[in-house]
């Protein structure tokens, strides 16, 4: 019985759960910035697209009754597309001017102090109990400002 309490107290609080969470962080940790993420894979994509271009696939697309074909991303023609409408293909996205602003105000409202204070305060008034649905309660009301909410309250 106290060999299995030490070894508990080894293994710390959470047991195989605190293990794999840590994994986990550790393995998040090593990841690039999430910007520099997204241009690797453009890269990766760029690169499978001009690898599998000259390859035929024997599927068949249903709306055309053609096979399918891989266009290659990295042809002049296609870089010329995407460059020109790079400024057209972000502004196009509806949720991205509410973003935005949104993550705007967020970054004011953390460098001005309000953030943390505010969270201080709610953390002060709030029981143990109750922070998980508090936190579901705050992701609930963010949606409201459309599609923003994911994007502002997670980070």
């Amino acid at each position: 019985m106290k060999a299995d309490k030490q070894a508990l107290a080894e293994e710390g609080p959470q047991g195989m759960l605190g293990k794999a969470l840590d994994g986990i962080e550790r393995v998040g940790n090593k990841l690039p910035d999430p910007a520099m993420l997204f241009l690797i894979l453009m890269f990766a994509v760029w690169g499978l697209s001009a690898l599998l271009s000259g390859v035929s696939f024997d599927a068949i697309d249903p709306r055309t009754d053609s096979p399918i074909v891989v266009n290659n991303l990295l042809s002049a023609e296609a870089l010329t597309h995407f460059l020109t409408s790079m400024v057209t293909t972000f502004t196009a996205f509806a949720p991205l001017g509410v973003v935005l602003v949104a993550m705007l105000g967020v970054g004011v409202a953390e460098h001005s102090g309000f953030i943390n204070t505010a969270l201080k305060q709610m953390l002060k008034v709030t029981p143990a109990k109750l922070l998980t649905p508090a936190v579901v309660l705050v992701g609930i009301i963010s949606h409201t400002a459309t599609d923003a909410g994911y994007v502002v309250v997670i980070p």
